[in-house]
Protein backbone atom coordinates (compact mmCIF):
# COMPACT_ATOMS: atom_id res chain seq x y z
CA UNK A 1 0.00 0.00 0.00
CA UNK A 2 1.49 3.60 -0.63
CA UNK A 3 2.34 6.12 1.61
CA UNK A 4 1.54 9.57 2.43
CA UNK A 5 4.44 10.22 0.91
CA UNK A 6 4.27 8.50 -2.24
CA UNK A 7 1.29 9.91 -3.68
CA UNK A 8 2.21 13.55 -3.14
CA UNK A 9 4.87 12.65 -5.16
CA UNK A 10 2.57 11.55 -7.70
CA UNK A 11 0.07 14.18 -7.02
CA UNK A 12 3.23 16.67 -7.80
CA UNK A 13 3.88 14.70 -11.19
CA UNK A 14 0.45 14.22 -12.49
CA UNK A 15 0.31 18.31 -11.79
CA UNK A 16 3.28 18.74 -13.55
CA UNK A 17 2.10 16.89 -16.53
CA UNK A 18 -1.15 18.40 -16.63
CA UNK A 19 0.67 21.63 -17.05
CA UNK A 20 2.27 20.36 -20.60
CA UNK A 21 -0.22 19.16 -21.91
CA UNK A 22 -2.06 21.89 -21.31
CA UNK A 23 0.07 24.17 -22.98
CA UNK A 24 0.33 22.06 -26.07
CA UNK A 25 -3.26 21.81 -25.78
CA UNK A 26 -3.37 25.80 -26.56
CA UNK A 27 -0.41 26.04 -28.72
CA UNK A 28 -2.46 22.98 -31.07
CA UNK A 29 -5.55 24.96 -30.66
CA UNK A 30 -3.83 28.45 -32.36
CA UNK A 31 -1.84 25.76 -35.10
CA UNK A 32 -5.39 24.34 -35.80
CA UNK A 33 -7.34 28.00 -36.16
CA UNK A 34 -5.19 28.97 -38.67
CA UNK A 35 -4.47 25.28 -40.79
CA UNK A 36 -8.53 24.60 -40.62
CA UNK A 37 -8.73 28.15 -42.52
CA UNK A 38 -6.07 27.54 -44.82
CA UNK A 39 -7.13 24.07 -45.73
CA UNK A 40 -11.17 25.64 -46.40
CA UNK A 41 -10.18 28.83 -48.50
CA UNK A 42 -8.07 26.64 -50.75
CA UNK A 43 -10.44 23.35 -51.01
CA UNK A 44 -13.11 25.66 -53.43
CA UNK A 45 -10.32 26.29 -56.17
CA UNK A 46 -8.91 22.56 -56.04
CA UNK A 47 -12.46 21.53 -56.26
CA UNK A 48 -13.02 23.39 -59.35
CA UNK A 49 -10.52 23.00 -60.83
CA UNK A 50 -10.67 19.29 -60.41
CA UNK A 51 -14.72 19.21 -61.66
CA UNK A 52 -13.57 21.02 -64.56
CA UNK A 53 -10.67 19.14 -66.01
CA UNK A 54 -12.82 15.64 -64.94
CA UNK A 55 -15.35 17.24 -67.53
CA UNK A 56 -12.50 18.20 -70.18
CA UNK A 57 -11.56 15.04 -69.91
CA UNK A 58 -14.42 13.27 -71.24
CA UNK A 59 -14.85 15.37 -73.87
CA UNK A 60 -10.93 15.60 -75.09
CA UNK A 61 -9.21 13.89 -77.63
CA UNK A 62 -7.52 10.49 -77.11
CA UNK A 63 -3.36 10.77 -76.61
CA UNK A 64 -3.93 14.44 -76.13
CA UNK A 65 -2.16 14.94 -73.16
CA UNK A 66 -0.32 11.72 -70.81
CA UNK A 67 -2.51 13.06 -67.81
CA UNK A 68 -5.36 12.12 -69.17
CA UNK A 69 -4.72 8.40 -69.43
CA UNK A 70 -3.03 5.23 -67.44
CA UNK A 71 0.75 4.88 -67.73
CA UNK A 72 1.73 1.52 -69.74
CA UNK A 73 3.45 0.23 -66.88
CA UNK A 74 2.01 -1.87 -64.07
CA UNK A 75 3.68 0.39 -61.30
CA UNK A 76 2.29 2.51 -58.96
CA UNK A 77 3.48 5.25 -57.53
CA UNK A 78 2.03 6.43 -54.22
CA UNK A 79 2.08 10.02 -51.91
CA UNK A 80 2.05 9.08 -48.30
CA UNK A 81 1.68 12.37 -46.34
CA UNK A 82 1.97 12.39 -42.51
CA UNK A 83 2.64 14.27 -39.47
CA UNK A 84 6.47 15.46 -38.50
CA UNK A 85 5.80 14.89 -34.79
CA UNK A 86 3.37 12.37 -32.66
CA UNK A 87 1.11 13.25 -29.60
CA UNK A 88 -1.58 13.66 -32.33
CA UNK A 89 -3.78 10.55 -30.95
CA UNK A 90 -4.38 7.70 -33.56
CA UNK A 91 -4.07 9.71 -36.44
CA UNK A 92 -0.95 8.42 -38.35
CA UNK A 93 -1.98 4.70 -37.21
CA UNK A 94 -5.07 4.93 -39.10
CA UNK A 95 -3.48 6.45 -41.92
CA UNK A 96 -1.08 3.54 -41.97
CA UNK A 97 -3.90 0.65 -41.35
CA UNK A 98 -5.67 2.34 -44.47
CA UNK A 99 -2.29 2.32 -46.50
CA UNK A 100 -1.83 -1.48 -45.75
CA UNK A 101 -5.53 -2.43 -46.23
CA UNK A 102 -5.88 -0.98 -49.35
CA UNK A 103 -5.46 -3.41 -52.40
CA UNK A 104 -3.55 -2.02 -55.21
CA UNK A 105 -1.89 -3.52 -58.31
CA UNK A 106 1.54 -4.59 -59.37
CA UNK A 107 4.52 -3.17 -57.45
CA UNK A 108 4.34 -0.27 -55.33
CA UNK A 109 6.45 2.54 -55.12
CA UNK A 110 6.59 5.51 -52.46
CA UNK A 111 6.78 8.86 -52.17
CA UNK A 112 6.73 10.45 -48.78
CA UNK A 113 5.62 13.58 -46.48
CA UNK A 114 6.36 13.81 -43.19
CA UNK A 115 8.59 12.05 -40.76
CA UNK A 116 6.17 9.81 -39.62
CA UNK A 117 5.47 8.63 -43.38
CA UNK A 118 9.47 7.56 -43.49
CA UNK A 119 9.30 5.62 -40.78
CA UNK A 120 6.13 3.89 -41.67
CA UNK A 121 7.37 2.92 -44.88
CA UNK A 122 10.81 2.07 -43.33
CA UNK A 123 9.00 -0.60 -41.06
CA UNK A 124 6.76 -1.85 -43.86
CA UNK A 125 10.19 -2.54 -46.16
CA UNK A 126 8.71 -0.69 -48.79
CA UNK A 127 10.67 1.07 -51.81
CA UNK A 128 11.43 4.87 -50.98
CA UNK A 129 12.13 6.78 -54.19
CA UNK A 130 12.24 10.04 -52.17
CA UNK A 131 11.16 12.20 -49.37
CA UNK A 132 10.39 15.72 -48.83
CA UNK A 133 10.07 17.79 -45.52
CA UNK A 134 7.54 20.29 -45.32
CA UNK A 135 7.75 23.24 -43.10
CA UNK A 136 4.60 24.06 -41.00
CA UNK A 137 2.92 26.20 -42.43
CA UNK A 138 2.66 24.68 -45.66
CA UNK A 139 4.37 26.65 -48.43
CA UNK A 140 3.10 26.56 -51.84
CA UNK A 141 6.61 26.35 -53.08
CA UNK A 142 8.15 23.66 -51.16
CA UNK A 143 5.26 21.23 -52.55
CA UNK A 144 5.52 22.44 -55.97
CA UNK A 145 8.96 20.35 -55.68
CA UNK A 146 6.71 17.45 -54.63
CA UNK A 147 4.21 17.87 -57.55
CA UNK A 148 6.92 18.24 -60.02
CA UNK A 149 8.45 14.99 -59.27
CA UNK A 150 5.60 13.50 -59.59
CA UNK A 151 4.90 14.35 -63.07
CA UNK A 152 8.40 13.89 -64.16
CA UNK A 153 8.18 9.97 -62.94
CA UNK A 154 4.76 9.77 -64.61
CA UNK A 155 5.24 10.95 -67.84
CA UNK A 156 8.37 8.21 -68.17
CA UNK A 157 5.16 5.60 -68.28
CA UNK A 158 6.73 3.07 -65.78
CA UNK A 159 3.61 4.22 -63.47
CA UNK A 160 -0.03 3.28 -64.24
CA UNK A 161 -1.37 5.74 -61.56
CA UNK A 162 -0.70 7.97 -59.10
CA UNK A 163 -2.32 7.43 -55.72
CA UNK A 164 -2.02 9.85 -52.71
CA UNK A 165 -3.00 8.38 -49.33
CA UNK A 166 -3.76 11.52 -46.54
CA UNK A 167 -5.84 12.44 -43.82
CA UNK A 168 -9.20 14.38 -45.20
CA UNK A 169 -9.80 17.30 -42.42
CA UNK A 170 -14.02 17.01 -42.14
CA UNK A 171 -14.40 18.66 -38.84
CA UNK A 172 -12.40 19.20 -35.88
CA UNK A 173 -13.29 15.67 -34.41
CA UNK A 174 -13.58 13.69 -37.76
CA UNK A 175 -10.82 12.90 -39.55
CA UNK A 176 -10.85 10.57 -42.54
CA UNK A 177 -7.31 8.08 -43.55
CA UNK A 178 -8.65 8.54 -47.49
CA UNK A 179 -6.63 7.53 -50.66
CA UNK A 180 -7.18 9.30 -53.65
CA UNK A 181 -6.08 8.75 -57.42
CA UNK A 182 -4.00 11.92 -58.38
CA UNK A 183 -3.20 10.60 -62.17
CA UNK A 184 -4.57 10.16 -64.49
CA UNK A 185 -6.98 12.92 -63.79
CA UNK A 186 -9.76 11.32 -61.15
CA UNK A 187 -13.07 13.02 -59.54
CA UNK A 188 -10.92 13.66 -56.03
CA UNK A 189 -12.98 14.10 -52.50
CA UNK A 190 -11.69 16.86 -50.15
CA UNK A 191 -13.15 17.96 -46.79
CA UNK A 192 -16.35 15.43 -46.85
CA UNK A 193 -18.60 13.80 -49.18
CA UNK A 194 -18.29 16.01 -52.41
CA UNK A 195 -18.70 13.28 -54.99
CA UNK A 196 -19.71 15.31 -58.41
CA UNK A 197 -18.47 11.91 -60.44
CA UNK A 198 -18.96 11.76 -64.47
CA UNK A 199 -22.81 12.55 -64.21
CA UNK A 200 -22.99 16.14 -66.05
CA UNK A 201 -26.12 17.99 -66.69
CA UNK A 202 -27.24 17.68 -70.26
CA UNK A 203 -26.24 21.52 -71.47
CA UNK A 204 -22.71 21.21 -69.80
CA UNK A 205 -21.83 17.93 -71.82
CA UNK A 206 -23.10 19.25 -74.83
CA UNK A 207 -20.97 22.60 -74.35
CA UNK A 208 -18.38 22.80 -77.11
CA UNK A 209 -15.35 24.29 -75.80
CA UNK A 210 -12.64 26.47 -77.67
CA UNK A 211 -9.20 26.28 -77.08
CA UNK A 212 -6.81 28.84 -77.95
CA UNK A 213 -4.22 28.56 -78.98
CA UNK A 214 -4.77 24.67 -78.97
CA UNK A 215 -6.18 22.23 -76.68
CA UNK A 216 -2.94 20.57 -76.38
CA UNK A 217 -1.18 23.58 -75.35
CA UNK A 218 -3.83 24.73 -72.73
CA UNK A 219 -3.75 21.37 -71.00
CA UNK A 220 0.34 21.57 -71.16
CA UNK A 221 0.13 24.26 -69.26
CA UNK A 222 -3.33 23.81 -66.49
CA UNK A 223 -2.58 20.33 -65.79
CA UNK A 224 1.03 20.42 -64.33
CA UNK A 225 -0.76 23.41 -62.36
CA UNK A 226 -3.67 21.28 -61.07
CA UNK A 227 -1.00 18.46 -60.14
CA UNK A 228 0.56 21.07 -58.34
CA UNK A 229 -2.46 22.42 -56.14
CA UNK A 230 -4.07 19.22 -55.55
CA UNK A 231 -0.86 18.00 -53.83
CA UNK A 232 -0.82 21.11 -51.95
CA UNK A 233 -4.49 21.00 -50.44
CA UNK A 234 -4.07 17.35 -49.66
CA UNK A 235 -1.05 18.61 -47.40
CA UNK A 236 -3.14 21.22 -46.16
CA UNK A 237 -5.76 19.07 -45.24
CA UNK A 238 -3.28 16.64 -43.34
CA UNK A 239 -2.03 19.96 -41.89
CA UNK A 240 -5.24 20.51 -40.53
CA UNK A 241 -6.14 16.93 -39.78
CA UNK A 242 -2.69 16.81 -37.17
CA UNK A 243 -3.55 19.96 -35.36
CA UNK A 244 -6.98 19.31 -34.54
CA UNK A 245 -6.33 15.98 -33.53
CA UNK A 246 -3.07 16.97 -31.58
CA UNK A 247 -4.95 19.45 -30.14
CA UNK A 248 -8.09 16.74 -29.27
CA UNK A 249 -5.35 14.76 -27.71
CA UNK A 250 -3.37 16.84 -25.72
CA UNK A 251 -7.32 18.20 -24.22
CA UNK A 252 -8.01 14.22 -23.32
CA UNK A 253 -4.46 14.16 -21.78
CA UNK A 254 -5.44 17.27 -19.87
CA UNK A 255 -8.74 16.04 -18.70
CA UNK A 256 -7.44 12.41 -17.80
CA UNK A 257 -4.71 13.89 -15.30
CA UNK A 258 -7.14 16.43 -13.86
CA UNK A 259 -9.23 13.12 -13.19
CA UNK A 260 -6.31 11.30 -11.77
CA UNK A 261 -5.66 14.21 -9.71
CA UNK A 262 -9.02 14.25 -7.91
CA UNK A 263 -8.75 10.32 -7.21
CA UNK A 264 -5.00 10.28 -5.79
CA UNK A 265 -6.31 13.41 -3.99
CA UNK A 266 -9.20 11.27 -2.61
CA UNK A 267 -7.10 8.36 -2.03
CA UNK A 268 -4.40 10.65 -0.05
CA UNK A 269 -7.46 11.98 2.09
CA UNK A 270 -8.00 8.57 3.08
CA UNK A 271 -4.75 7.47 3.97
CA UNK A 272 -4.45 10.86 6.43
CA UNK A 273 -7.48 10.00 7.48
CA UNK A 274 -6.74 6.82 9.05
CA UNK A 275 -3.13 7.83 10.00
CA UNK A 276 -4.88 10.39 12.37
CA UNK A 277 -7.68 8.11 13.49
CA UNK A 278 -5.22 4.92 14.42
CA UNK A 279 -3.10 8.10 16.38
CA UNK A 280 -5.97 8.90 18.33
CA UNK A 281 -6.61 5.08 18.97
CA UNK A 282 -3.26 4.86 20.25
CA UNK A 283 -3.53 8.19 22.27
CA UNK A 284 -6.40 6.85 23.82
CA UNK A 285 -5.37 3.25 24.47
CA UNK A 286 -2.27 4.63 26.11
CA UNK A 287 -4.23 7.30 28.77
CA UNK A 288 -6.72 4.51 29.54
CA UNK A 289 -3.37 2.23 30.52
CA UNK A 290 -2.34 4.83 32.30
CA UNK A 291 -5.31 5.26 34.41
Amino acid sequence: MPSTRDIRRRIKSVKNTAQITKAMQLVAAAKMKKAQDQASNGRAYAEMLNKVLVNLKEQAEEGIHPFFAEGKGDKTLVLLIASDKGLCGALNTNLFKKLVTTQIEGTVEYVTIGKKAVQAINRLRRTLLADFPIKDPAKFAEVRAVGRFIQEKYRTGEYKKVLVVFNNFINTVTVVPTVEQLLPVNPVTLGGKRDFGHELPAATATTEYTFEPSAAVVFETVLPQYVNDTVYQMVLESRASEHSSRMVAMKNATDNAKQMIKDLSLEYNKLRQAAITNELLEITTAKMALE
